[in-house]
């Protein structure tokens, strides 16, 4: 992107680093009952490189695994789960069965940031990344 205008394009070095590897998990956290914006930009630039191919004439992801971790306080993690491995598996990633994981902690509201009834405590069962 930095041909485009960006003064920094952290992709490539980003991209050489998955290519690498054999096995890719994303990372994402429910927002909205979707996976984040971040998950959907990164999605963009992997479909922007599944067409180029290996030293076999294969396309780069082939014989590559996919899966995905959901973490957050909403309900929502299968509809995140179907976007993302059918996206890796669009980009040619092999998705294994059971290749996602979630942690959600007490689903629902809860106290936030804000509300007149947080103190600021740690709430009961949860982790803040």
């Amino acid at each position: 992107m930095t041909e485009h205008g960006w003064e920094i394009d952290e992709w490539p070095s980003l991209f050489k680093r998955i290519i690498e590897a054999d096995i890719l998990i994303l990372g994402t956290p429910i927002w909205l009952g979707e996976k984040s914006s971040v998950a959907n930009f990164f999605f963009e630039r992997l479909y922007a490189m599944s067409g180029k191919m290996n030293d076999k004439r294969q396309y780069i992801f082939y014989g590559k695994l996919g899966g995905c971790i959901i973490t957050g306080n909403e309900d929502g993690v299968k509809h995140c789960v179907m976007g993302i491995l059918y996206a890796l598996q669009h980009v040619g990633y092999s998705v294994p069965p059971q290749a996602d994981c979630r942690w959600l902690g007490e689903v629902g509201p809860g106290p936030s940031y804000g509300d007149k009834k947080w103190k600021g405590e740690k709430i009961k069962n949860s982790y803040w990344f």
